[in-house]
């Protein structure tokens, strides 16, 4: 006997993903400030979480097995996008695919785009650098023997050029903002966490830029006493954040809007 999955538990096809997206950006663009700075706040101390995580993993294997290490650090991460997107939190690099595809779809407009960024990047760095205070050098997670790796990450960040900052920016968001749409798919809870795992898990593992992620380790790096100035942190938060932007705006909003717009309902045409 065949099995038929009933409508309310079927995973979404790609039009169909756009289509909600579309319904999530114009509902999310008439946030609070209350709530987005609330949920913002979460979502850079659950980023910080998935940071510590990781550190702990890598921290605890040998130098000579640096390639599990890392493997296995970068499976742990993703730990912070299912606090923020199934636990409740708002994230920006997640903001400025679905945002952007709310302005490309015109649901929202430019204000409800910017105010949305500006209000969730400012609440994304507020808990991101309590974490890496507090819990990174108060508590001492990201010193004593994680100090090294911790330095060393946030040197990698400041020490890579503006243009290799950039590019290596917009490949994070294309793999974060793509474990977002995945989720967006599924309607299990298990299947959404698995479908957000693995491009999460790629951006770490491979080592790019994330807005959110650095708005934690450099912090911590600078808490732990890396040889790194907040002058040259802002200065990464140019060329991550416009990489970002461009990631998620370009290669996941743009390309799937353009891609799909024929298959929208009637009533949700372009």
């Amino acid at each position: 006997m065949n099995f038929v999955k009933p409508e309310h538990l079927r995973d979404f096809y790609p039009h169909e993903i756009l289509q909600d997206s579309l319904q999530k950006a114009q509902a999310k663009s008439g946030s609070s400030l209350k709530t987005l700075a609330i949920l913002s706040f979460l979502g850079g101390g659950y980023v910080g979480f998935g940071y510590l995580a990781f550190l702990k993993v890598v921290t605890g294997i040998p130098p000579e097995w640096s390639g599990l290490a890392n493997l296995l650090g970068a499976a742990v991460f993703p730990i912070c996008l299912i606090c923020i997107l199934i636990g409740g939190g708002e994230l920006a690099t997640g903001n400025m695919m679905l945002m952007g595809l709310g302005w490309f779809g015109k649901r929202i407009n430019v204000a409800n785009l910017m105010r949305n960024w500006l209000i969730v990047s400012l609440g994304n760095l507020a808990g991101a650098l309590c974490m890496a205070y507090f819990l990174g050098h108060f508590v001492g997670l990201t010193e004593g023997v994680a100090a090294a790796k911790t330095v060393a990450i946030a040197k990698a960040k400041v020490s890579m050029s503006f243009g290799r900052s950039f590019v290596s920016a917009i490949a994070c968001n294309w793999m974060v903002c793509m474990g977002i749409w995945f989720y967006f798919g599924a309607k299990q809870t298990s299947g959404r966490i698995l479908a957000m795992w693995f491009p999460v898990m790629t951006f770490v593992l491979i080592g790019l830029q994330h807005f959110v992620a650095n708005m934690f380790i450099i912090p911590a790096g600078i808490f732990a006493g890396a040889n790194v100035s907040w002058g040259q942190f802002f200065a990464n938060m140019i060329p991550v954040f416009l990489g970002n932007v461009a990631g998620g705006t370009a290669f996941v909003a743009a390309s799937y809007l353009h891609a799909y717009k024929h298959l929208l309902k009637d009533d949700y045409s372009i």
